[in-house]
């Protein structure tokens, strides 16, 4: 069994906004297992950095890393290892701006009729959009 993760690292979203990125940096990733197989990637690290923590992870079946990015990548554009050398050969990486998350759960919950559209953007919103672009139809529909 699959499971999709998103990952965040405190490091990585310092540096992001001292080089003009947006400080919501993310890593979305697949791994084969349950929470030790992520556990254990989260401890190998991506783009110089070991301070990763998990933000939210999801199971997704047999899926592969490289469809969940091709299909996240269909909504978001990823940052670019070979701009960034500090990122180099660290896919998955993905940058959002507040209003882009924002807009979402505006309209998420609009659908939904929640007629409350005051809110605060959290850690965890940021990853639940993440995961809702990046993960199978059939694992969305559940």
């Amino acid at each position: 069994m699959a499971t999709l993760f998103v990952a965040r690292s405190a490091n990585l979203s310092k540096w992001a906004s001292d080089v003009g990125l947006p400080k919501n940096i993310f890593k979305v990733g697949v791994v084969q297992g349950g929470a030790d197989a992520v556990a254990a990637a989260l401890a190998t690290g991506w783009a110089a950095e070991k301070d990763w923590t998990l933000v939210k992870k999801v199971e997704v079946g047999d899926w592969t890393e490289e469809e969940a990015l091709l299909r996240l990548g269909a909504k978001e554009k990823p940052v670019d290892p070979n701009y960034y050398p500090r990122l180099k050969g660290a896919a998955g990486i993905f940058k959002l701006t507040p209003t882009t998350v924002g807009n979402h759960m505006i309209i998420a919950r609009a659908m939904a009729g929640n007629e409350s559209l005051d809110f605060k953007l959290k850690v965890a919103d940021y990853a639940t959009y993440l995961i809702t672009f990046a993960q199978p139809p059939q694992a969305a529909s559940e």
